[in-house]
């Protein structure tokens, strides 16, 4: 359980997180246990403020790997971090729309979205800021992140540019009126021409770095049909009802066709597809996305599958042309 507040400490803003370990804790780091609880910060950046002495369990500064038990009560105080404001910098954007609204992007693979400690330079954010420090959102200028993508997850993504388009798009997604559709390359062949995986998906109790279709999860559903299907991989045309954390490559997971060069979820089989292919990322690719603009109008933006991914493809589908 996490709950959060912001006091002043002098003149500093500081962010105060509770967290409160479960039963599925126990004995866990306390390093890995904040890390889980935090999933926004990066792992090395937390253990730092636990050996400043800004964590606390029950009231008393521990060491990193002070084992966790459920009743203890963790206050993190998360000071201001200047090295993670983000700035603009000149990193080139695929645009495949923009108006006064709204930035429509093509994202890479490997690049991840928020500045963070750990990767505070070199994101979508700084990109965007660089490309149009005109945007205003609440004020202040800063773009509207309204969805995320994965960093090894490559396509279309939304950015807000006013306050009318962030009000908008984030409606939309709370209703569920957003259509987004990707590519998935998985391990075996899916016997099955179309299927629905509806589990709840929450944070793996066995282990607190993944997520996992879990009953205490929150509500989940993919949608998947099968495009094409080779030896020992299929190519599948995925749509999502929700937006979890890594929803399709844990429900794909689930039901035992991992996602190729997925390092999280993936398994033997799934590397080796990945390493046949030459595939160094999960083959995962979010093809479209559907909105409903600001003029009321419906529209559907696409990305192309990049190169990567084309050329793997190209390898399986010529094998399955020899005779």
């Amino acid at each position: 359980m996490m709950s959060a507040s912001d006091v002043r400490d002098g003149d500093k803003e500081m962010e105060i997180v509770e967290l409160r370990p479960a039963r599925s804790d126990i004995n866990l780091r306390l390093d890995r246990f904040v890390a889980a609880g935090i999933p926004d910060l990066s792992r090395t950046y937390l253990q730092s403020l636990v050996e400043e002495g800004l964590v606390l369990v029950d009231g008393v500064p521990r060491r990193a790997a002070f084992k966790m038990t459920p009743g203890q009560v963790v206050i993190v105080s998360l000071p201001e971090v200047e090295s993670v404001e983000a700035i603009p910098e000149n990193i080139p954007l695929d645009i495949l729309f923009e108006d006064g609204d709204v930035l429509v992007i093509d994202k890479p693979s490997g690049m991840v979205v928020h500045p963070a400690p750990g990767h505070p330079r070199g994101t979508i954010v700084n990109a965007v800021l660089h490309h149009a420090p005109e945007i205003k959102i609440g004020g202040t200028n800063r773009p509207g992140i309204v969805h995320r993508l994965d960093k090894d997850t490559s396509g279309v993504m939304i950015v807000a540019k006013t306050d009318r388009a962030q009000n908008s798009l984030v409606q939309q997604w709370q209703d569920r009126t957003v259509e987004k559709a990707y590519v998935a390359l998985v391990a075996g062949r899916v016997q099955e021409e179309e299927a629905s995986i509806d589990a709840p998906i929450g944070r793996d109790t066995a282990n607190r770095m993944r997520m996992a279709a879990v009953r205490t999860g929150r509500d989940a559903r993919t949608n998947f049909t099968v495009a094409e299907r080779f030896e020992e991989t299929t190519l599948l045309d995925v749509s999502i009802e929700t937006g979890r954390t890594h929803q399709i490559r844990v429900h794909l997971a689930m039901i035992g066709f991992p996602v190729v060069g997925d390092t999280l979820y993936g398994t033997s089989k799934s590397a080796r597809a990945a390493s046949r292919i030459g595939i160094r990322r999960q083959f995962l690719h979010a093809s479209e996305l559907g909105i409903e603009m600001i003029d009321g109008h419906r529209r559907t933006f696409l990305a192309p599958l990049p190169t990567d991914l084309e050329a793997g493809l190209a390898l399986l589908r010529a094998e399955n042309d020899r005779p």
